[in-house]
């Protein structure tokens, strides 16, 4: 099989599954609502424009173009993105309309809505909040980018840029902080399942 960066890897892993831990757990301690407020709370005209955009690295489409860089430069590793996107996208749609059907976002459950801060021009959704989709896409290319690329440091800034990306859908009232940890577990099942696949029916010897 093609040789994976499994060194960055397992670091992104133990990053990703701390930070969502720790959010899931701080959520249900001290209360989601409570938590959001927290994170939510308003760091200014510049914070609003750059969270208001970098929140865009979460969306769906940023599989194409990093789908591409996989089928450029390591293509036998493409099986592996292809299938880390249907899972990650099958445990999201499974969790926001079975598991946790409707369930509500921040602005639809928070009634002194004086106490959210808010962007403007960002169209604010209220159902469909758990799991965060774009934490979990955010963090399966993230992870995939530390196997599948061999850049030896890329886990550690790569991390900060996910989690940028995550906590934009806070501070855009999109989402609740367990949300946010929901969706980074959800990546990491989503590319150990892509991986476990690639290795068992595509790998080949050699490197």
């Amino acid at each position: 099989m093609e040789l994976l960066n499994t060194e960055s890897f397992k670091k992104g892993v133990l990053l990703s599954l701390t930070t969502g831990l720790v959010l899931i757990v701080l959520s249900y301690l001290g209360g989601k609502e409570d938590l959001f407020l927290l994170l939510n709370h308003n760091l200014g005209s510049v914070a609003d424009f750059f969270f208001h955009y970098i929140t865009y690295l979460g969306d769906g489409i940023m599989w194409v173009p990093f789908g591409l860089l996989a089928l450029y430069f390591r293509k036998k590793l493409f099986p592996m993105v292809l299938f880390a996107i249907i899972i990650s996208t099958a445990l999201v749609q499974f969790g926001k309309h079975y598991v946790f059907a409707n369930e509500a976002r921040p602005t639809a459950v928070i009634t002194d809505q004086a106490l959210v801060h808010t962007v403007e021009g960002v169209e604010l959704h209220k159902s469909n909040s758990f799991p965060s989709g774009h934490n979990t896409t955010a963090f399966s290319i993230y992870l995939l980018a530390c196997l599948v690329f061999r850049a030896r440091y890329f886990w550690l800034p790569g991390f900060f840029l996910a989690l940028l990306t995550g906590y934009s859908r806070v501070y855009l009232a999109q989402h609740f902080p367990l949300d946010a940890g929901a969706g980074m577990i959800a990546a990491v099942i989503s590319v150990y399942g892509a991986m476990a696949i690639q290795q068992k029916w595509f790998s080949k010897s050699g490197t």
